[in-house]
């Protein structure tokens, strides 16, 4: 005899087959739900990586690839939470030249960080599509899309990947907020004056930041007065902990020597890549 056959009356025969649905209902949802066999976890950051904040909470962090502010317009793959990450060595340089700067009533702001490889591939995608233009005015307003593999803007690795490599300004204290960037607002020249392109509460350094025009080179000769003085305070007050600026970069930093010289890692930006660390 079946289950049901056991039971006595409708109403009971009714709440089997309930139950009988509900069970089958619950299987075919976990079945649906439950990772396949073959999916990796994501990989885990070594252990010679570090939350930034964990050293030093007091730097700011305003972590552009989360957001649609940036050069691609969009979230970049990979960063899936706003904070940065790098090798404890040189988050601990990054720590001593904030102390420095604290002193002289400045602050550090990072824009980037660790840089998981499949972000790179990210921007590589977003080169190669030439009809993706939405944020060349703001970002690259004098350079044809065609010409940023060529120009040096884009490669297939970046020194990001491998944990010592930071985009970094100063910030005058106390800091004034900035606001958020609103998707489909107005875009200004990166190079204008800096009361008329997108606000930044750091100091003026001639662009913005990830601005693709030779203005951003860091010795660039038409950067003088104030902004050069703004340049030299970062540059100076990095080098003396070890970074190595890139000069066609005002922003970009790598602490030496790298733990990680040759190792292009692929973890993403998340608080559990480096938990427990």
């Amino acid at each position: 005899m079946t289950a049901l056959k056991r039971l006595r009356g409708p109403a009971s025969a009714l709440r089997a087959l309930g139950a009988l649905a509900l069970a089958g209902l619950l299987a075919a949802t976990a079945t649906a739900t439950a990772p396949s066999a073959g999916a990796a976890p994501d990989p885990r950051a070594p252990r010679e990586f570090v939350a930034l904040d964990r050293v030093d909470p007091t730097i700011l962090q305003e972590m552009r690839y989360t957001t649609e502010h940036n050069f691609v317009g969009e979230r970049i793959d990979g960063y899936r939470q706003p904070v940065c990450i790098l090798t404890r060595p040189a988050a601990e340089a990054l720590h001593r030249a904030q102390v420095r700067l604290l002193a002289r009533g400045y602050t550090l702001k990072v824009y980037d960080c660790y840089r998981p490889q499949r972000a790179v591939d990210h921007f590589v995608r977003w080169a190669k599509d030439l009809d993706d233009e939405r944020m060349k005015r703001e970002f690259y307003p004098l350079v044809d899309k065609s010409r940023l593999f060529a120009d040096g803007y884009i490669a297939e690795k970046s020194g990001h990947s491998r944990g010592s490599t930071v985009d970094v300004t100063v910030v005058r204290l106390p800091a004034a907020p900035t606001r958020p960037y609103v998707p489909g607002e107005p875009l200004v020249e990166c190079f204008r004056p800096q009361d008329e392109r997108f606000p930044d509460n750091s100091l003026d350094m001639g662009t913005g930041f990830d601005c693709f025009d030779t203005l951003s080179h860091t010795d660039d000769p038409r950067i003088q007065g104030v902004q050069r003085t703004n340049r030299d305070l970062l540059r100076n007050a990095l080098a003396e902990q070890g970074f190595v600026n890139l000069p066609e970069e005002w922003w970009h930093f790598t602490f030496k020597p790298e733990p990680f010289p040759s190792t292009f890692f692929d973890f993403p930006v998340a608080r559990r890549s480096v938990a427990g660390h």
